[in-house]
């Protein structure tokens, strides 16, 4: 990345050749970026908005009929109601995931990621504009899911911890959306972020958690729960509108606060390297 000083001829009347312009925090830039990432995926928001809400919403009609006769409780709550926060923070993580991993990628398939990295933008200023916009497309997912279950009958959802809802699904959201710009970075084709996703990030969704209780698997699926950082996320995230929660939702908050940050360190590293984003 550029730094952020003037190239200007000395008989312009500004500064001269390599004296910063910029001093703190280039805002315009940082809000342009942004907003060019949010209208990316708003352009198309009937596949990446209310076609995850859509799916997710399937996921909870199945298993709310499967389960109908039975009418089984978990964690002393209807397994409907158990089910719906976890599916709720599942399509926002995971949509998170897919902003930031393809916005990377085709920038670099298309030969456009120059226009990106030519800008007086810092690599903390790219990582908060893809973060910030992954989280943004997230929390549309999230709310549009969360309106439909308020709908949907023999589902309630109610908000009990609102700082908790919004502390779990954003840590979660920018797990995610650091995880994506990895995957963009490293991945030459799509076929690599499918991977990516077909491979890590869905085994890891659906092992979190989101469709059982932790205390009724085996000691070693429980162990292996633990280990799993989604798990905190989905966790947390249910806590937030149930009151109740599979593990420790302090040790989650702290463990998912770690995670944030070793992430944010090793992008901005690599952006900073310029690792596979330059020719």
């Amino acid at each position: 990345m550029l730094d952020k000083t003037a190239q200007l001829p000395l008989s312009s009347g500004h500064a001269e050749p390599g004296v910063v312009i910029i001093h703190s925090v280039n805002w315009q830039g940082l809000k342009t970026l942004y907003l060019k990432e949010v209208r990316r995926f708003f352009k198309v928001q009937l596949q990446t908005v209310w076609a995850p809400a859509i799916t997710t919403l399937m996921f909870l009609v199945i298993f709310a009929v499967a389960m109908t006769r039975s009418r089984p409780t978990v964690l002393g709550v209807p397994y409907a109601d158990f089910l719906g926060p976890g599916l709720i923070v599942m399509g926002m993580i995971q949509n998170a995931f897919a902003n930031t991993s393809s916005s990377l990628l085709i920038a670099k398939i298309q030969g456009t990621i120059v226009d990106v990295l030519m800008p007086p933008l810092s690599t903390t200023e790219l990582l908060v504009s893809w973060v910030g916009s992954a989280v943004t497309r997230a929390w549309l997912v999230g709310l549009a899911v969360w309106l439909a279950m308020l709908l949907a009958p023999g589902v309630d959802v109610p908000i009990r911890y609102p700082l908790v809802v919004l502390y779990f699904g954003t840590m979660g959201a920018i797990m995610l959306a650091l995880l994506g710009i990895l995957t963009g970075i490293w991945a030459d084709k799509f076929d690599h972020a499918a991977a990516v996703t077909n491979f890590v990030i869905q085994p890891l969704t659906l092992l979190s958690g989101t469709f059982y209780a932790i205390d009724k698997v085996s000691p070693a699926m429980r162990a292996v729960s633990h280990a799993n950082p989604f798990f905190y996320i989905i966790d947390g995230f249910r806590y937030g509108f149930l009151g109740v929660s599979d593990g420790l939702a302090v040790q989650g908050a702290v463990m998912l606060l770690v995670v944030d940050l070793a992430l944010w360190l090793l992008c901005f590293r690599l952006l900073k390297s310029g690792w596979r984003l330059r020719a």
